[in-house]
């Protein structure tokens, strides 16, 4: 049987070796305290506390891979002690402290340390670059830095800072700006700003400006084709057009599939080209041609045929009406049988109307309220009354040739009777 006298001394003898091990009483534990951010190059100051630990108190100071950064002392007791270092990038980690004071020992809490690097050389760059897209397509512009870390980034677009409410469309995505379908509005001034913000002690650094400039697609081109006389000859031109786009374009002319000709635009959305042309003669099938970086597109075909002013020509008319019933108006037309190029001319009891190339003529109308339409081919009284009656004809010439005999049609009687307007050849 055990002597119970060994059985009650087992508790005292299991905590006289715990002591012994941590060579000395139980302390409390240690406390660190410091800055969680500093900037690479300026000097932090971290400060070791070991409440209940006698004096003198040796204090260690250490990174997470346990090796001493600066060592001090406490000689009253229970009171902080200051430890400093100069911060490098390598600096970045964890720390504590190390107490020890006698035969008894202790480690404090950790805290983490940021090393931030200063911002500087701040730029904008762009994908693509140069920053030049067109309408619909991406664009990302990146906020680079020579050296920095821990950046917080501000874009500014037009001097103004990029939000929701003035580019909803854009995304920020650490420092980049990026814009998934670029529009015109999207076209502008674009610069940047990064910084770091360490104890309320803030570093900026701001990059230059970049110009966006968004293209614009072009519309499918147009052709016309017109004519002259000089002497015995003639001449054609053939004009091309887009009514929408960013120059500079290529414009081409194409003669029955063949190319017959180039025209590099560079300030509008229009070429010309001179062409032969004979009336009477089919010179052949012309399409326009639109070519950009990114776009080929082409006209309607136009046939280069002039067909001279001939057969005979026809005025017909027709009534405009009011919702109550009430005629208000007649528009006449100049039918012809067949001109590619005709010049129209109205007349009014046999004498001529003004066309709107005589808008100061001193000679008052025959008529005051009509208009000339469709190139002339349609005359509009606008008003009825006894004044608009009489006889109407047209008559038709080339237009490209002054020389060229006059067809003249038929007169047709328009006549105000009363509230009732009458018409008859």
């Amino acid at each position: 049987m055990k002597n119970p006298q060994i059985v009650h001394l087992l508790p005292v003898l299991v905590l006289a070796s715990l002591v012994l091990e941590t060579g000395g009483s139980v302390s409390p534990r240690p406390v660190l305290t410091g800055p969680d951010m500093a900037y690479v190059g300026s000097k932090v100051a971290f400060q070791c506390r070991a409440p209940g630990f006698p004096p003198p108190v040796t204090f260690v100071l250490m990174k997470d891979d346990n090796v001493p950064i600066n060592t001090g002392t406490d000689h009253q007791g229970d009171q902080p002690v200051t430890l400093s270092f100069k911060v490098a990038a390598t600096s970045e980690g964890s720390y504590h402290c190390k107490a020890s004071t006698g035969r008894s020992s202790g480690v404090s809490n950790s805290v983490r340390l940021l090393a931030v690097t200063p911002v500087a050389g701040t730029r904008v760059t762009s994908e693509p670059f140069p920053p030049v897209v067109y309408e619909g397509s991406q664009l990302v512009l990146s906020c680079d830095v020579t050296r920095g870390s821990h950046l917080s980034y501000t874009w500014l677009f037009n001097m103004m800072e990029v939000t929701s409410e003035v580019l909803p469309s854009l995304h920020l995505t650490g420092n980049k700006l990026v814009a998934n379908n670029m529009t015109q509005k999207h076209a502008g001034n674009y610069s940047c700003m990064a910084g770091t913000t360490v104890m309320g002690n803030t570093r900026v650094s701001g990059s230059g400006v970049v110009q966006v400039i968004v293209k614009v697609h072009f519309s499918t081109p147009r052709i016309s084709f017109t004519i002259s006389k000089d002497g015995d000859s003639y001449s054609g031109n053939v004009t091309c057009w887009s009514s929408r786009g960013s120059p500079p374009v290529t414009f081409n002319l194409l003669l029955d599939h063949k190319e017959a000709g180039t025209v590099v635009a560079t300030e509008s959305l229009v070429a010309w080209f001179s062409v032969d042309v004979v009336p009477g003669l089919d010179m052949g099938v012309a399409q326009c041609q639109v070519e950009s970086e990114v776009q080929r597109l082409m006209s309607e075909p136009l046939t280069l045929e002039v067909v001279p002013v001939g057969g005979h020509a026809k005025v017909e008319v027709e009534y405009l009406y009011r919702a109550d019933s009430r005629m208000t108006a007649a528009r006449l037309q100049c039918q012809l049988s067949r001109g590619t190029f005709p010049y129209f001319i109205w007349l009014l009891n046999d004498s001529p109307l003004p066309t709107e190339a005589e808008p100061d003529s001193y000679i008052r109308p025959l008529i005051p309220h009509y208009a000339l339409a469709d190139q002339r081919r349609t005359l509009i009284l606008t008003k009825l009354g006894p004044q608009e009656s009489g006889h109407y004809r047209c008559r038709v010439r080339d237009s490209y040739d002054d020389s060229a005999p006059w067809l003249e049609s038929a007169a047709v009687l328009v006549q105000m009777t009363g509230r009732i307007l009458s018409s008859m050849p």
